[in-house]
């Protein structure tokens, strides 16, 4: 996937990974789930039944290039000067528990905690007299439930999901950074979360529609953990927050609510080809010394996609014009952005639905640092 906007300069955004979805490993009791690009790697170990037939263990690494960099986005201006690289890895330990095997939609429960570490570096164009955070190990921990979900897809062809999330961070070496100390990393953060979706595919006529809310809050978060807002592409992480024709991450949020909708359509006879449009919402609480004169933003947006016979490939290009988006002294950004996909391998048909992982994988927020 790749995000390109069309007004303004903002740093290049996209993806390029292998995913592979093991349920189960043969004769064991194992599973094994990963997504691994040129820059980075996230990959979990699923033991299943370790406390009870439905409490399963899951044990993760991730760990690469950019996955903790930061870029300065204020007003729809990109400060180069104020950006830094960051790079790290770490591991976690999960517990996934299943509370109503019987019923058809499930309701899963996480608990997860973990240690990463974080390395920064001044980019070439970072000014002299910025003073970039420290490195430093990062402890998280997040708990949730989610009822029901949506397969990690391309053009999911329908999902439901209700869920609650919040997750500690802490940061041992926390304090000022910047311009002669002008802005500080806090040593904790708490952030609460949740979002209701629908996404459904009307089986006779082809016509694919979807609403999804997400709502959010924090205490006490800073720049490197408050909600980044914008961008077109869905599968760039775990809760993608998108917004038509925004700079991916430009809005800095402490407290948001974001809701988006779109339809789509079939332009030819074998429901191959859809053209569709969207639209989102949202209103923000944000980020000290990010913010912007509205708190409302709007976003618009126009989509083709295709899907072959076979559900081996399937691709999408889609436009994005912010409504309230700043560029320079007037209202108003373009977006474009293109994602492809290919199954190597399609599900074998009659496999035994998997009780692990409910949690989808967080991948990077962004692969490819500039061009």
């Amino acid at each position: 996937g790749y995000h390109k906007e069309i007004v303004g300069h903002a740093p290049v955004s996209g993806y390029a990974f292998y995913y592979r979805n093991i349920p189960y490993l043969e004769r064991t009791n194992l599973a094994l789930r990963m997504a691994v690009s040129p820059v980075y790697v996230d990959g979990e170990l699923g033991i299943r039944e370790v406390l009870g037939a439905y409490t399963d263990l899951g044990v993760g690494i991730a760990g690469g290039g950019f996955a903790y960099s930061y870029d300065e986005i204020r007003q729809g201006k990109w400060y180069h000067s104020e950006s830094w690289t960051g790079h790290g890895g770490g591991a976690s330990a999960s517990l996934y528990r299943l509370f109503n095997p019987a019923d058809r939609i499930p309701l899963y429960g996480l608990l997860r905690g973990g240690l990463h570490y974080a390395v920064y570096e001044r980019d070439d164009l970072t000014a002299p007299d910025f003073v970039i955070p420290e490195n430093q190990p990062v402890f998280t921990v997040r708990t949730g439930l989610r009822y029901g979900g949506q397969e990690f897809d391309l053009i999911p062809q329908m999902g439901m999901e209700l869920s609650g999330w919040y997750e500690a961070q802490c940061r041992l070496e926390s304090g000022p950074f910047g311009y002669g100390g002008d802005r500080a990393i806090n040593q904790w953060a708490h952030l609460f979360w949740g979002r209701a979706l629908l996404d459904y595919t009307l089986p006779e006529s082809g016509h694919r529609f979807g609403v999804a809310a997400n709502l959010g809050t924090t205490i006490q978060a800073d720049r490197l953990s408050a909600y980044r807002i914008g961008g077109l592409l869905n599968l760039i992480s775990q809760f993608p927050y998108t917004l038509p024709g925004y700079y991916f991450g430009e809005i800095s949020t402490r407290n948001m609510a974001l809701l988006t909708g779109f339809y789509q359509l079939p332009i030819d006879k074998a429901h191959r080809w859809r053209a569709g449009v969207g639209a989102s919402t949202a209103i923000f609480d944000y980020t000290p010394g990010l913010e912007q004169p509205s708190h409302w933003n709007s976003g618009v947006g126009a989509s083709l996609s295709f899907d072959s016979k076979d559900d081996r490939l399937k691709a999408s290009l889609s436009y994005g014009y912010g409504i309230d988006a700043i560029r320079g002294d007037k209202r108003g950004g373009h977006a474009i952005a293109i994602a492809v996909q290919y199954d190597l391998e399609k599900a074998r048909r009659g496999a035994p639905a998997t009780t692990f992982g409910p949690d989808r994988p967080s991948f990077i927020q962004r692969l490819i640092r500039s061009l």
